[in-house]
């Protein structure tokens, strides 16, 4: 299959970005919508919120002034020098930090410059999606063909350290900041995987990241020309792509559609609006916004009627927030939605300037489904749950001495699970090395040139790591999609 595949769980290693949910270690941040709520700020800083000046100054609390005394005797007495900048800097991240929000996060004039320059092009880095959960910086999905991607990096993965310096204490831009870097340069995290029971490094080699986000195929299927869109992100382009390829679908003829949004964590609300506008009919809301206060605001289309084929959606733990505002839509509209529960995103953040260059990613208001449902930590759950074959989810093969027979361990289990997805019978994927695990490798290693010997060192290790990256890649197996148009025609 020539589609690419942004769900793929990959054994090696990868690239961060930190985004929509939380950050890109690219970086990607929300970005202030102007279609369902009014534009967040102007370039001056005012803002819906007040704005850098003082118009505010009636509103603020008295014991205010506490904050300024902190500030003078710091200032006044510290031991060390430090900058009123730093003070000022960790005072908003302070405040930030009490929300216990993962979303909300101050961004200082090069993290903002970052940004506005991914929203518009590509950017180096790793290439995967992170948030800060219960203070742990955890991955919420690799980018499309990024070097995390390649790498193995996985939805829920926990980076501990990057190059054996420890995250604990940092918040979520400091650590983005050590994970982010210059194409070609390398970079070790320290992941804690969820079924593994050591964290394990992986090693990734920086790179440019291109903001690439949709993509289009036609399958025959029982007869019918069937096409599949996957769209990887929802970043400032990707509407006019998506608009494009579907209408070129139509245009040759399609009986049905498959979207794939497996791995795809969110991006811009207003591109997710018009896709949705596309789809759910006018006499419905496609999205609606609550405020604050609990008041709600829903969001409808001109759409006359529905599509006239079927449609199916691809959804799984890597799917967050505007992908699970297209999922919910579908699914409430009576499409099936195929594969696994999504991420668990409904909230609705805007980048505030406060008139220097920085600003405040600010958590502002709920999303919730046509229906009225709010998703937040829970996700959308699939009318058609579908797992992938077991080798889609192994895990490295971590190599202490080289494995061989009559020996019994988790790299074991995860290297019997590779071999067999590859169609090698090990005979037994417990973890024990058998006679007939033994045989296995010795096949492999013979089919790929290597020194036949039955052992499973480094080398025969990171190739049958690469193999299966390579298996999945080609979208061998791929049980999700296979079931989604399997079902379109039902």
């Amino acid at each position: 299959m020539n589609l690419k595949k942004s769900h793929i769980i990959l054994i090696l290693a990868g690239a961060l970005l930190l985004g929509f949910i939380g950050a890109y270690t690219g970086v990607k941040l929300a970005q202030p919508d102007e279609g369902i709520m009014e534009q967040a700020a102007t370039d001056d800083g005012s803002s819906i919120f007040g704005n850098g000046d003082h118009e505010m100054d009636d509103e603020i609390p008295g014991n205010m002034v506490k904050v300024s005394q902190a500030f003078s005797l710091i200032q006044n007495n510290y031991i060390e020098d430090i900058e009123d900048k730093q003070l000022i800097e960790g005072a908003i991240e302070g405040m930030l930090a009490t929300l216990e929000d993962p979303h909300s996060s101050y961004m200082d004039i090069e993290m903002m410059s970052q940004f506005n320059e991914q929203i518009e092009s590509s950017f180096e880095g790793i290439g995967a999606e992170v948030s800060m959960v219960n203070g742990v910086v955890t991955i919420v999905a690799p980018i499309k063909d990024s070097p995390a991607e390649k790498a193995g990096i996985r939805p829920n993965d926990e980076v501990l350290s990057v190059d054996g310096e420890s995250l604990e204490g940092l918040n979520l831009n400091e650590a983005v900041a050590q994970i982010r870097g210059e194409k070609g340069t390398e970079v070790v995290l320290e992941i804690r995987r969820a079924g593994v029971s050591e964290p394990f490094d992986v090693t990734i080699v920086r790179d440019e990241i291109p903001v690439e986000t949709v993509y289009h195929q036609v399958e025959e299927v029982n007869g019918k020309k069937t096409g599949i869109i996957e769209i990887t992100n929802f970043s400032e382009n990707t509407y006019t792509e998506f608009e494009e390829q579907l209408e070129t679908l139509e245009q040759e003829g399609i009986e049905g559609l498959v979207i794939d949004v497996r791995g795809n964590p969110g991006g811009l609300l207003n591109v997710i609006e018009d896709i949705l506008k596309q789809f759910v009919p006018e006499d419905i809301p496609y999205l609606q916004i609550e405020d604050a206060n609990g008041n709600r605001t829903p969001y409808y289309s001109n759409l006359a009627e529905k599509k006239p084929y079927p449609i199916s959606v691809l959804i799984d733990e890597g799917s967050a927030s505007a992908s699970e505002i297209l999922a919910v839509a579908m699914k409430e509209l009576g499409y099936d939605i195929v594969g696994h529960s999504s991420y668990g995103k409904g909230t609705v953040q805007q980048a505030v300037p406060l008139g220097d260059g920085s600003s405040i990613k600010l958590t502002t208001n709920k999303w919730l489904s046509p229906n009225g449902e709010w998703i937040n930590e829970t996700g959308v759950e699939p009318t058609i749950e579908v797992s992938q074959p077991d080798y889609y989810y192994t895990n490295p093969i971590i190599i202490d001495e080289p494995l061989e027979v009559d020996q019994s361990d988790e790299p074991i289990e995860n290297m019997q699970i590779m071999l067999s997805g590859l169609g090698y019978d090990t005979g037994r994927t417990d973890g024990y090395f058998s006679e007939e695990t033994k045989e296995a490798v010795e096949q492999f290693q013979q089919d790929n040139d290597l020194e036949v010997t039955g052992v499973v060192d480094e080398e025969t290790a990171g190739l049958i790591e690469a193999k299966v990256v390579e298996h999945i890649r080609n979208g061998e197996d791929d049980a999700q999609l296979e079931k989604a148009l399997e079902e379109l025609y039902q």
